[in-house]
């Protein structure tokens, strides 16, 4: 196990650097202009020449990228063209908004998942099987953004028990305030989850292992949590690590609906004015953040699974 574990962590080293490559082609991939957005369409070659120079825009490809790494290593990300703020200080303020909304979603989804599953898989084909599958199958098939505007009117402007936007003072008030939007957020992945713990576990039921730890007279309490919850949630967790960046995806669009000062808002914002620094910074942390998702993600079904180590 700890022979995985160092694996596992050397291999995120050429993973981050291949992020350093596609995030510096893509940003100059994207279409218009830094300087344009800085100085307008009418701006004059000297202006347009010295704010190119100011950028390191005027440089080859290579001598520009090889300056994006060196200031990379030094923890300098550059400073926002439209905000006139270090991209450090941003990434500081705006992503752990992002990572506190995607983690409640997360839980939502698991705490709703893995009970529901059970009920599903332990009364197959009944009432209470049908009725969670239909339930979830509506939840699945609204688009994330259509779902937060629903509850945003119901449960925000017409009951008035969730605020309809912002993100609050103190780690209370935070919660309160991304309940509605981590809700939205959660409910397809739940659905998603659901239905693949609820197939895994209708095969692991039935192993020979089950039936023999059943015949031996053990608790079937004991029975579904240590033996039939474990294997099951081996492809479980390796789908959940996968929804990782899905549900990173949909924060971006709740966070606009739902008007929440994330990472998300920001990078909008930041692609719509050719802003490079940060969208350069912004993606690289989002990815950094499922990168190291999908190592704990390994870690977890190499627990559940020691044969996943070998």
């Amino acid at each position: 196990m700890s022979l995985y574990f160092l694996r596992r962590l050397l291999q995120l080293i050429p993973t981050f650097a291949f992020i350093l490559l596609v995030v510096f082609v893509l940003v100059r991939l994207l279409p218009g202009d830094p300087v344009s957005a800085i100085l307008g369409v009418h701006a004059k070659d000297a202006d347009v020449a010295r704010i190119k120079h100011d950028l390191g825009l005027d440089q080859p490809i290579p001598v520009q990228f090889l300056f994006f790494l060196k200031s990379v290593a030094i923890g300098d990300l550059g400073t926002s063209i439209q905000l006139k703020l270090p991209v450090v200080s941003l990434i500081a303020q705006r992503l752990p908004v992002t990572v506190m909304l995607t983690v409640m979603a997360a839980l939502m989804a698991v705490l709703m998942a893995v009970p529901l599953a059970f009920i599903a898989a332990l009364r197959r084909d009944g009432a209470a099987d049908s009725t969670i599958r239909g339930a979830f199958q509506v939840g699945l098939s609204m688009p994330v953004f259509y779902l937060g505007l629903i509850l945003l009117t119901v449960f925000g402007a017409r009951l008035g028990w969730f605020p309809v936007g912002g993100y609050g003072e103190g780690f209370i008030d935070h919660v309160y305030h991304l309940f509605l939007p981590a809700f939205s957020l959660a409910l397809s992945l739940a659905a998603i989850l659901m239905r693949n713990l609820r197939a895994s576990i209708i095969g692991v039921v039935d192993a020979e292992y089950v039936v023999f730890a059943r015949s031996k007279g053990i608790a079937p309490l004991i029975i579904l949590v240590r033996h039939v919850l474990r294997s099951a949630l081996i492809s479980t967790v390796a789908l959940f690590g996968l929804s990782v960046g899905t549900l990173l995806g949909g924060a971006v669009i709740t966070e606009t609906v739902f008007a929440i000062p994330g990472a998300g808002r920001l990078m909008i914002d930041s692609i719509y004015g050719r802003d490079y620094p940060v969208v350069q910074g912004m993606t690289m942390a989002l990815a950094v953040v499922v990168s190291l998702t999908f190592f704990l993600t390994d870690m977890v079904e190499a627990w559940l699974d020691p044969r996943v180590a070998r």
